[in-house]
């Protein structure tokens, strides 16, 4: 699966990134973005940090066939006001993906909790999210 295809991403216009960047996904510049005070508005940065936390999941556990992710949460703290072209990025140490991994082939189900930081074109971080998505086993 390609999230920058899901009909909602490709309607707000959302973009791949090279997985050597260490990002996830990115929203380009753009005024069609833009809230009442010229910055990029609270919706669109929720967006990239929920597709990227898809991304994440694509990467670390899309190999793996008869499993269907759900987001079940989405916390965010907006940390400064954005612009210019932003991205997400998460790191995750591989203990808890492996973890996540064991519990999900022990149980057929885990939920699991993706740390994502959306950065604006100055790398500063604009918003901190934890999505959480279960995933389970489609029978």
């Amino acid at each position: 699966m390609d999230i920058c295809q899901v009909p909602f991403n490709q309607l707000i216009g959302l973009e791949p990134e090279d997985p050597a960047s260490g990002l996830l996904i990115s929203l380009p510049e753009s005024p069609r973005y833009q809230n009442h005070l010229g910055t990029v508005h609270g919706s669109a940065l929720l967006a990239v940090a929920e597709a990227g936390s898809g991304v994440f999941l694509l990467r670390h556990f899309g190999q793996w066939q008869g499993f269907v992710p759900v987001v079940r949460k989405l916390e965010a703290k907006f940390r400064r006001p954005a612009s210019g072209r932003i991205s997400s990025r998460c790191s995750i140490p591989r203990e808890v993906a492996d973890r996540w991994s064991s519990e999900l082939m022990a149980r057929g189900r885990v939920s699991a909790s993706i740390p994502i930081e959306v950065i604006d074109s100055k790398s500063v971080v604009v918003v901190s999210a934890a999505v959480e998505w279960f995933i389970t086993r489609t029978s």
